[in-house]
């Protein structure tokens, strides 16, 4: 099988383990499947914007060019920042977009990868939100009506919780384990009172597994602006990450990279342990 085309990123099939389809050019390619073959990953030295399409040497943000990062809402330090939002300021790039995205119901949650973090995302947004950090365990703890209410809840909780994900023991299952429900009753005696209203109380988590064997004991980041040709055999994938033998590649930093990927199907493994 040869494919050539723009990398777009992941899309995923909320199953047990997740599937997961990669985005290249017009196809969806189902991953699961080529776990245990051999592939090559070679970058043709193309890369375009995934918004504009303009040709570009570097991509800001996950595959922006400059002008798109400037100036797209999706693009604004308030994204990463919700607690700054400034949309009543009559500052905001674009206001349709806050309304179908920021002025809707957002979750705060919970969730374990490496170690608990506190998150936020937009409401039946959390299984994608949760699979691309490779969360193994994580629940909502707040439901409110805008993103910014969300983001200042999180910027409470990251006083006394981290908001990051280690992705190296992530990608290892260095996983530190907690009681979410046990940690949920502790924050939310941290959480002011004109937010109390929006907290949540649920007793089941969502428990999610990825499709790979053994975890790895090294970590060892592919990097297709230095090795524009991969060849390796991919053993699993997690999070944003395709994991290979002797790497790993972030799928997510190299959308809008031009690629074209070989699957070798007679370089195979047991897959039984997957």
């Amino acid at each position: 099988m040869n494919i050539k085309g723009k990398i777009i990123g992941f899309a995923h099939r909320y199953e047990e383990p997740v599937g997961y389809e990669l985005l290249i050019g017009e196809e969806h390619i189902y991953l699961n499947e080529w776990i245990g073959q051999g592939i090559t990953i070679q970058h043709t030295g193309q890369i375009t914007c995934v918004h504009c399409g303009r040709k570009i040497k570097k991509t800001y943000n996950n595959g922006s060019c400059y002008p798109c990062f400037t100036t797209r809402p999706d693009n604004d330090l308030c994204i990463v920042k919700p607690h700054e939002c400034h949309f009543e300021k009559g500052t905001c790039r674009d206001e349709d977009f806050a309304h179908t995205h920021c002025m809707i119901p957002h979750y705060v949650y919970l969730a374990i990868s490496s170690g608990v973090k506190v998150g936020i995302t937009r409401k039946n947004n959390e299984k994608k939100r949760w699979v691309d950090q490779g969360a193994v365990r994580a629940f909502p703890i707040a439901e409110v009506p805008t993103r910014k209410m969300a983001g200042e809840i999180e910027i409470i909780l990251s006083q006394h919780i981290g908001d990051k994900t280690n992705w190296r023991k992530m990608l290892k299952s260095e996983i530190d384990w907690v009681d979410l429900i046990e940690l949920r009753e502790n924050l939310m005696e941290k959480i002011p009172s004109s937010f109390q209203p929006y907290l949540l109380r649920e007793e089941e988590w969502t428990d999610i597994s990825y499709p790979y064997g053994d975890p790895l004991e090294k970590i060892t980041a592919y990097n297709l602006d230095k090795q524009p040709i991969i060849e390796d055999r991919l053993i699993g994938i997690k999070g944003s990450y395709l994991l290979f033998s002797k790497g790993v590649l972030n799928i997510r930093k190299y959308a809008g990279y031009e690629a074209v990927i070989n699957v070798n199907t007679s370089c195979q493994t047991n897959r039984e342990s997957l």
